[in-house]
């Protein structure tokens, strides 16, 4: 299995509208062959041993595939270039996107107590 991650640098004050996007999104991808599923991350804060930690300046859409072959035919479709037609403004970004496809060498579930 892989992870396509796209670290997307949004924009101070874009956030309410760059996760509207998604929560409008076509939904197209999910019947793609070997599409497994989507998460949508947004960058949180938390304070640790008295240090604020974990503020990203990045939101992160992580897709996961069966394939990097089946990643590679969604990225081809007319059902791609549907979902990706509607581009957002370029105020709503600070910078470009981080691609990045990775394959998954260990997934770890909690033990059954």
């Amino acid at each position: 299995m892989i992870v396509v991650s796209n670290r997307i640098p949004v924009a101070p004050g874009q956030e309410a509208s760059f996760a509207e996007r998604f929560r409008s999104r076509a939904g197209l991808v999910e019947g793609h062959n070997g599409f497994v599923r989507l998460e949508i991350l947004k960058p949180t804060q938390v304070t640790m041993h008295g240090r604020v930690m974990g503020r990203s300046a990045y939101h992160v859409v992580l897709t996961y595939w069966k394939r990097a072959e089946d990643f590679v035919a969604w990225t081809d479709s007319e059902d791609f270039r549907t979902a990706h037609a509607d581009r957002p403004p370029p105020e709503m970004f600070a910078g470009d996107n981080v691609f990045e496809l990775h394959d998954i060498i260990q997934s770890a579930e909690p033990h059954s107590r």
